[in-house]
């Protein structure tokens, strides 16, 4: 299994912008796409984006689109969220999350095509 730990969240005024980090250590030799997810109050954790081993394949939520980022170091293990012209409605605990595969995202906004998950950063987006 592989195992994660997100960082980088904090309060931010609506407009600004976040970079928040995910870690993966343990068996991070096999192939693994890597996803965001988040979890407002009061409601179901949601997929937010998604990146394929190679980097080179990501896939947002259309609430996200244009604003968020996703990204992969594979040297250091690491995938990134970066995100701009942050809304009061992006405010949530976000998780990063790791399935194993090595090729294509298909279905990969479900929460269980994953195998690990972190441990949550909160993101609070004030009006």
């Amino acid at each position: 299994q592989v195992q994660l730990v997100e960082s980088g969240g904090g309060l931010v005024q609506a407009g600004g912008s976040l970079r928040l980090s995910c870690a993966a250590s343990g068996r991070t030799l096999s192939p693994f796409a890597m996803g965001w997810f988040r979890q407002a109050p009061g409601k179901e954790r949601e997929f937010v984006a998604a990146i394929g081993w190679s980097g080179g394949t990501t896939y947002y939520a259309d609430s996200v689109k244009g604003r968020f980022t996703i990204s992969r170091d594979r040297a250091k293990n690491t995938v990134y969220l970066q995100m701009n012209s942050l809304k009061p409605e992006d405010t949530a605990v976000y998780y990063c999350a790791a399935a194993a595969r090595a090729y294509g995202l298909g279905n990969i906004d479900r929460q269980t095509q994953y195998d690990s998950w972190g441990q949550g950063t909160q993101v609070t987006v004030s009006s």
